[in-house]
């Protein structure tokens, strides 16, 4: 059965624009800004308690914010409030354009806003009651996945500076890498949608679609 989020990226393996590459780090500052980059953040907060948390710029920030108020109202009313659902949504779906361009799987400029663009992502709205059970332990669910993620995240690094360099000198992205890298963005967004309370069903341990 497919999961409910879904992420879908346009193939772009030849031809890759090398000097928009170059600079890729440079260019996507602003959407770094807003909707955040690639990893998770982890670090220590002044009064030295260890935190790992979502690292999605401001809109990721007011994301977080909504999805503490929709944890709430999820376990009072068993409802997500449609308005924070559509921002939420909004907040992901440019956080995928953001993401696919700062870790070249796109040339393109992502836009600011909704507008089309070779990378997308969906989600279904719930079909039944929402899991109350899985809202109120969302927390210590998602551990799994964030340890998973890591690692995988760290890989993915690590494969982009290798197709950065392999970019710069042949113009195109290896196919395994590339293949590698929109897993990885698949199962980050999965992740995510699923920490900010958009979808009740647990997140795949899996890159394919």
């Amino acid at each position: 059965m497919a999961y409910p989020v879904t992420v879908d990226v346009v193939p772009a393996l030849a031809n890759r624009d090398r000097l928009t590459t170059a600079f890729r780090l440079f260019l996507a500052i602003p959407h770094i800004i807003l909707a955040g980059g690639v990893g998770l953040a982890a670090g220590y907060d002044t009064s030295q308690r260890t935190r790992v948390g979502g690292e999605g710029g401001l809109l990721g920030a007011v994301a977080a914010f909504l999805a503490i108020v929709s944890w709430v109202t999820i376990l009072v009313t068993g409802t997500h409030i449609a308005g924070i659902r559509q921002f939420t949504a909004f907040y992901l779906r440019w956080r995928a354009r953001a993401i696919s361009y700062l870790m070249l799987l796109e040339d393109p400029y992502p836009p600011f806003g909704d507008a089309p663009y070779p990378v997308s992502l969906e989600i279904a709205d719930p079909a039944g009651p929402r899991d109350r059970l899985s809202v109120a332990l969302r927390l210590i669910y998602v551990i799994p996945q964030a340890i998973v993620l890591v690692f995988l995240l760290v890989g993915w690094g690590f494969a982009t500076i290798a197709a950065w360099f392999l970019i710069l000198a042949t113009g195109e992205y290896p196919k395994a890498l590339y293949a590698f890298g929109v897993g990885v963005l698949r199962w980050r967004l999965r992740v995510e949608a699923y920490m900010l309370l958009m979808v009740d069903e647990y997140p795949p341990f899996s890159l394919e679609p």
